[in-house]
């Protein structure tokens, strides 16, 4: 049997020359059989050339050899300033207008009371005087209201119970029959929430009802429901389930463009245009 022979000289850190010398006759099957092999290491070995890494820290990805064996690229960092950042689930219950709290001073019950938050956010607090806290948690009220009473009592303790709120609700609007706010109790669709709202007038384009969802204090979340295709029958399970504080709204002509986030700045206008 033949024998084969095969020297490797680098050249760089990167360049690899192969000198082959084979003995017998089978001299040109071999060369043909190892480049296939030869061309494959000498690949993945390679690091990326600095075009590649140009482009990996332009778009925020790393590059390196396994990353260019596998074909595969980290998709560059988006910055959309058109849509609002993520929010947490099961997210605490944030103080409103007219909701009602009690106050509780363990070490300091004269100071006991119950207040109301005002429609500005505001609370008046005795012998402290106003604070913001609407929008706030049960527990960052907290600490607002000991900083105010930390001007006259030496490290206050309060506790803050929630006594009344504002109930669940939603609301309908546009081309229905009864538009209005309505309470939420239970599990509500969006079907059957037109139906509370007397259901789609003659004009109501009902294959194009958005629903309007906040998503935080600055955003609302819009989607588009083709309740015509639900209430025939169609996919009833996809017949979304309503939240406390959203809006339906049934146009009366045909939506061209619906933006998926729409800033709180704008939703009014919006609403009288297509109304």
């Amino acid at each position: 049997m033949a024998s084969e022979e095969a020297e490797f000289e680098m050249r760089g850190p990167t360049r690899k020359v192969m000198r082959l010398r084979a003995r017998g006759t089978n001299k040109n099957n071999i060369c043909v059989s190892l480049i296939p092999a030869l061309l494959l290491a000498i690949l993945s070995c390679a690091p990326p050339s600095p075009a590649q890494e140009n482009i990996a820290a332009a778009n925020g990805s790393s590059v390196g050899p396994a990353a260019l064996k596998n074909g595969v690229q980290a998709a560059p960092r988006i910055a959309d300033s058109d849509r609002p950042e993520p929010q947490r689930r099961n997210a605490r219950y944030r103080l409103c207008a007219s909701d009602v709290i009690a106050l509780t001073f363990p070490l300091t019950p004269e100071f006991d009371q119950t207040v109301n938050v005002q429609p500005d956010g505001y609370v008046s607090l005795a012998g402290a005087g106003d604070v913001h806290i609407e929008g706030l948690t049960t527990q960052e009220s907290v600490t607002v209201i000991q900083t105010a009473y930390a001007k006259i009592l030496h490290d206050p303790m309060v506790t803050i119970e929630l006594k009344d709120f504002n109930k669940p609700y939603f609301i309908v609007g546009g081309q229905v029959n009864k538009p209005g706010k309505f309470d939420l109790r239970g599990y509500t669709t969006a079907t059957q929430a037109v139906a509370m709202a007397g259901g789609f007038m003659d004009s109501a384009k009902h294959s194009q009802v958005l629903l309007f969802r906040r998503v935080d204090n600055d955003w609302f979340e819009v989607k588009n429901l083709d309740l015509k295709y639900l209430l025939q029958g169609h996919n009833v399970n996809e017949d979304p389930e309503l939240r406390s504080g959203d809006m339906l709204f049934v146009p009366q002509n045909f939506i061209s463009k619906i933006k998926k986030f729409l800033p709180n700045s704008s939703f009014g206008g919006y609403y009288s245009l297509y109304q």
